[in-house]
């Protein structure tokens, strides 16, 4: 697979809690440089980001970040709030509690409202694959086709553990048309990369791609 097209599927991620302007500033520069699909960053920063790269890149936060189980009301006016500063793209985190008490037409109706939320931007839904059974899994593909979202999303890559080769399969075996699949946290190499895209995936959620271009370029080797 050409690498362009490889990083123009990377959402350029920094997400720690240290993160300050001075790393979000590089991490955007960095991004326009090699021309991601966008930045994914804390909402705090949103708007400070999105009037430093204007139309150059699109801007992604998070939404419910990263447990997931924060009310409803609140993950939709944090959503609101994000698409009034600017943001292009929303990454939000289901109510994993509600998924292992069966009540799916809460997260999808929980989905929805903060679909609606968005104005029409992209939505992407973080399902926390590690905590996650198969069937839920399953379950959750079909909630997120029903839901009106854009993306189903495995991991926050603040738990237990990131994106498998095995959960994107799986996620594009049962997702219904339209639905996109992003695999993020733990891609750590080139070869992931492609063989996420490879098997479903559209979107890649990581810093290091971007990482193992800037040692490349820096030794000449790009």
């Amino acid at each position: 697979m050409e690498l362009a097209k490889i990083v123009g599927m990377v959402d350029h991620t920094l997400l720690k809690q240290v993160a300050t302007w001075e790393q979000i500033k590089e991490l955007c520069d960095d991004a326009m440089h090699y021309q991601t699909a966008s930045v994914c960053i804390p909402a705090s920063y949103v708007k400070q980001a999105k009037e430093y790269v204007g139309d150059a890149m699109r801007v992604c936060t998070v939404i419910g970040f990263p447990n997931g189980y924060s009310t409803r009301a609140v993950k939709v006016f944090e959503t609101q709030d994000a698409v009034q500063n600017g943001a292009d793209e929303i990454d939000m985190v289901i109510n994993i509690g509600w998924v292992k008490d069966g009540l799916y037409d809460q997260v999808t109706e929980e989905i929805k409202q903060i679909k609606q939320a968005c104005g029409g931007r992209i939505l992407k839904v973080i399902v926390e694959t590690c905590l996650l059974t198969e069937e839920e899994k399953i379950r959750m593909c079909e909630v997120v086709t029903r839901s009106g979202a854009d993306f189903i999303k495995t991991s926050t890559g603040f738990s237990t553990g990131g994106a498998t080769f095995d959960d994107v399969a799986l996620f594009a075996k049962h997702v219904g048309p339209g639905i996109r699949i992003k695999a993020a946290g733990g891609i750590a190499s080139m070869e992931d990369a492609e063989r996420f895209l490879s098997l479903g995936a559209s979107r890649l959620g990581t810093s290091r791609i971007i990482q193992i271009l800037k040692n490349e370029d820096s030794s000449g080797q790009y």
